[in-house]
C-alpha cells in the first residue's frame, strides 16, 4: 500500500502516534496522510487513542474533548461524588453497539485505561471514571415498554427517574432505585435494593436479558435461555465480561403510592429509635418499607425518615410510631413513585468529596440502633475538623424472604438465599482531598465495629455478603461473592480471556 505524503501538521500528529501500538483497522488511509498500518512500540498514548476512536467509530458516536466549549465533555466525566471524578484523556458517546464494540478492540489493543459511566452516581473513586479514555452511556437513553410482555428495554445510559417517567403513563413500574439520579446501568449489575424488593425481590430478579458487547466486539444477546452462565454472572458482576447497553426489565403494576420524607431533631432521638425497632421487628406487610438515617454535620445530629407504602393509602397502624414524632420538615402524600424518588433528599452532598460502606444486617434490634446511633456521634465529632464533612447511617430493614422471590443459585449475587440481608449504608461526605484517607479509614472502622456489635448479639454476619454497590474499595471480593468468586473468575477468563475489562475500574474477578 503506497505512503502518502506527510505535511509538517501531520508529521506532528504522527509523533504522537508512534507510541501506541495502533492495528491497521483502527487508522484509515487518508488521515494525515497516513496509509495502512504503522509499526510503533512502546507504551500506549491515550490521546492518540482518542484520535484513533474518533475516525474508527460511526457518525453515530462522537469524541469529545476538554477544554473544548460547548461539548459535552465535562457531563461526560461528570459524578455525583468530587471524588469520582477524573480528568479524562477524552470522553465518548457511542451511539451504537457496534461502536462500542470498536472502542472497546482499540483500548484493549492499546492496554488503554478507560471507565465506563451510566449515571455516574458511583462512590468509590476511580470505579466508573479514568484518566485514560471515558466511555459515556448517555446515547443509550431509549425506553421500549411492551404491555403485552410485561417487559420494558431500557438502555444503559439512563437514571430510574427516567425509567419510571417512561412507565408511569402505562401504570407499570419496575424494581428501581429509591432515591433520584441513581443509574440503571450499576444499580442492576450490583444487585438493586428497591422499594419494591419486599414483593419482588431484587433488581436482577427482574431481569429478562440484557445485551452485552464483550471486549472482542461480538454483541451478544444473554438470557435464562441464551448464554445462560453469562446472564447468572452478570447478574450481581459489574462490567467483568463487557459493556452492556441494554437491559430487559420485568414490569409490574404501579400506580399511585404513598410516602415521603419526615427531617427529626435530635430531642425526639428516643422516639425515633423506638419507632425504628418496633417497625423491623413487627411490620411484615411487604408494601411498606422505610430508610430511617442519622446524619450528623455542623455539630448536630438530625435523623430523616423516608417512609414508603405501595398503594395510595397505607393500612392504619404501620407507621403510627413514626408519625407521632414531632418533625421539622413533613413532606408525605399520596403520589406518583417518581414523585415519591424526586422527594428524597440525595443531592444534599452532590459536589463534595464521598465514599460509602456497608455492613450486612439480620435484624435491627434495639442494640444495634444504638450502636448505629453511637457511631453516628462519635465519626461526626471526630471528623468534624475536615472541612465540609458529614457522616450518615441509613438503617434498610427488609423482610427476610426478600431473597426467595429466585432460585437458590439464580445469581453471582449474593451467594447464600437462604437469608435475607439488609444492608446498612454509611455514607460520608467531605470537601478537602487531603482528609480522603481519614475519612476512609474512618468508614472501614466504623463498619468494622458494628459487624463486632452485631455478632456479639449472635447475629451472625461474620461472613455474610457485603453489597457491592455499597462496599468500599479494597474490600476483598470474597466478602461480597463468597462461594461463588471461583465460578466467577473461570467465567471471566472464558469472556474476557484477555483482560480487557481490567482497564476499567470497578471490583475486578
Amino acid at each position: 500500500m503506497p505512503c502518502l505524503q506527510l505535511t509538517g501538521d501531520c508529521q506532528d500528529r504522527l509523533r504522537s502516534f508512534t507510541k501506541v501500538a495502533i492495528s491497521a483497522t483502527l487508522l484509515p488511509l487518508g488521515v494525515c496522510g497516513l496509509a495502512g498500518p504503522q509499526p510503533v512500540v512502546g507504551q500506549p498514548h491515550i490521546t492518540a487513542v482518542c484520535e484513533a476512536i474518533s475516525h474508527a467509530v460511526s457518525s453515530a458516536s462522537s469524541v469529545y474533548w476538554p477544554g473544548k466549549i460547548g461539548e459535552p465533555y465535562l457531563e461526560d466525566i461528570y459524578h455525583y461524588a468530587a471524588s469520582s471524578i477524573d480528568q479524562a484523556a477524552c470522553s465518548i458517546e457511542p451511539g451504537t453497539a457496534e461502536d462500542v464494540g470498536v472502542i472497546l478492540r482499540i483500548v484493549g489493543t492499546n492496554k488503554t485505561p478507560f471507565a465506563v459511566k451510566g449515571g455516574g452516581h458511583a462512590m468509590n473513586p476511580h470505579y466508573s471514571s479514568t484518566t485514560g479514555v471515558q466511555i459515556s452511556m448517555a446515547r443509550f437513553n431509549e425506553v421500549n415498554y411492551d404491555a403485552n410482555a410485561n417487559t420494558a428495554q431500557v438502555g444503559a445510559g439512563l437514571i430510574w427517574d427516567d425509567v419510571y417517567a417512561a412507565l408511569e403513563p402505562h401504570a407499570a413500574g419496575a424494581v428501581g432505585g429509591r432515591v433520584s439520579g441513581i443509574g440503571v446501568a450499576g444499580f442492576s449489575l450490583g444487585g438493586g435494593y428497591s422499594w419494591k424488593t419486599n414483593q419482588y425481590g431484587l433488581a436482577i430478579d427482574n431481569l429478562s436479558g440484557l445485551e452485552i458487547v464483550l471486549a472482542n466486539g461480538t454483541i451478544l444477546d444473554v438470557s435464562q435461555n441464551m448464554h445462560p452462565d453469562l446472564f447468572w454472572g452478570l447478574k450481581g458482576g459489574f462490567n467483568n465480561f463487557g459493556v452492556v447497553t441494554g437491559f430487559n426489565l420485568t414490569t409490574h403494576p404501579q400506580r399511585d403510592v404513598w410516602g415521603g420524607v419526615l427531617t427529626i431533631t435530635a430531642d425526639q432521638l428516643d422516639a425515633f429509635n423506638a419507632a425504628n425497632v418496633q417497625f423491623s421487628q413487627t411490620v411484615t406487610d411487604p408494601k411498606a418499607q422505610v430508610i430511617p438515617s442519622y446524619a450528623h454535620a455542623q455539630g448536630q445530629l438530625v435523623m430523616s425518615l423516608q417512609l414508603f407504602y405501595d398503594s395510595s393509602t397505607p393500612p392504619s397502624g404501620i407507621f403510627d410510631a413514626y408519625w407521632a414524632i414531632p418533625s421539622v420538615q413533613k413532606d408525605i402524600k399520596t403520589r406518583s413513585l417518581l414523585d415519591l424518588v424526586r422527594s428524597a433528599p440525595s443531592n444534599s452532598t452532590q459536589g463534595f468529596r464521598g465514599i460509602f460502606h456497608t455492613v450486612s444486617v439480620l435484624n435491627y434490634t434495639e442494640n444495634v440502633i444504638n450502636a448505629i446511633v453511637n457511631e453516628t456521634q462519635f465519626w461526626g465529632e471526630r471528623l468534624a475538623g475536615f472541612e465540609g464533612a458529614s457522616v450518615a447511617y441509613s438503617t434498610e430493614p427488609f423482610l427476610p424472604t426478600i431473597f426467595s422471590h429466585a432460585s437458590e443459585d439464580s445469581s453471582a449475587y449474593p451467594p447464600d438465599r437462604t437469608i435475607g440481608l439488609s444492608p446498612l449504608s454509611i455514607s460520608y461526605a467531605w470537601n478537602d482531598s487531603s482528609a480522603d484517607e481519614a475519612m476512609h479509614s474512618a468508614a472501614r472502622q466504623s463498619a468494622a465495629q458494628l459487624t463486632r456489635v452485631l455478632i456479639s448479639e449472635g447475629q451472625e454476619v461474620e461472613h455474610a455478603a457485603l453489597y457491592g454497590n455499597y462496599a468500599i474499595f479494597g474490600t476483598p471480593l470474597d466478602k461480597i461473592y463468597g462461594k461463588h468468586l471461583p465460578r466467577l473468575k473461570a467465567l471471566k477468563a472464558q469472556y474476557d480471556p484477555n483482560n480487557v475489562m481490567n482497564l476499567a475500574g470497578g471490583w475486578k474477578f
